[in-house]
């Protein structure tokens, strides 16, 4: 196997041109305008076999809640069905998703969790 050396120096790429007519050409660099990643809300919904005080656990070990904020959570999904648990970009919504599934099946308890896109 032959290996060559590089040839010599390269020259440095000029940001200015010459036109065809002898004019030279200045190119600006346009600056990339990127949207902010979209957020997903995690919701848990409401059952009538899962405990409160599970709900209430599962908060503050996957969510960061304190008690009195993760009871508050749990209230309201008890009463209206669902509750928002917190908003994340849509890789850490999943994540978090599969976090409360898993531990509510490892306890034997229906509880359901989904992440939808916040509008």
């Amino acid at each position: 196997m032959a290996t060559q050396n590089p040839s010599g120096p390269r020259a440095p790429v000029s940001p200015v041109r010459e036109g065809g007519d002898g004019a030279s050409v200045v190119l600006e660099r346009r600056t990339q305008r990127v949207q902010p990643p979209k957020l997903y809300q995690v919701v848990m919904l409401n059952d009538d076999f899962t405990p409160m005080e599970f709900v209430v656990q599962v908060l503050q070990a996957f969510f960061g809640k304190d008690r009195e904020t993760a009871t508050q959570i749990m209230l309201k999904i008890h009463l209206d069905g669902k509750g928002v648990c917190g908003v994340y970009t849509r890789d850490v919504a999943a994540t978090k998703v599969d976090q409360v599934l898993d531990a509510a099946q490892a306890a034997g308890h229906p509880l359901q969790c989904v992440s939808e896109p916040v509008e």
